[in-house]
């Protein structure tokens, strides 16, 4: 079983009631640990709970997350 520990996270919401958010966080297994970066899409619901709809997770590389930051202002 894995379990997920958010580290540090940042979001900014958008349109009626839905967010994007930035978070560094940390998956533990009976293997090991693993850090990653989440890029998350979700809603607001009407009771003020986060649903989550999509995301997608970057290594913690350098190379890998300078390229999506430096890539991400040109598209």
């Amino acid at each position: 079983m894995v379990e997920f520990e958010t580290i540090k996270s940042e979001e900014i919401k958008f349109g009626k009631n839905k967010f994007l958010e930035v978070a560094r966080k940390k998956a533990v297994s009976e293997e090991g640990e693993n850090m990653f970066i989440s890029l998350s899409r979700g809603f607001i619901t009407e009771t003020g709970d986060k649903r989550y709809n999509k995301s997608f997770a970057i290594p913690i590389d350098d190379e890998v997350i300078d390229f999506v930051a430096e890539n991400i202002k040109k598209v």
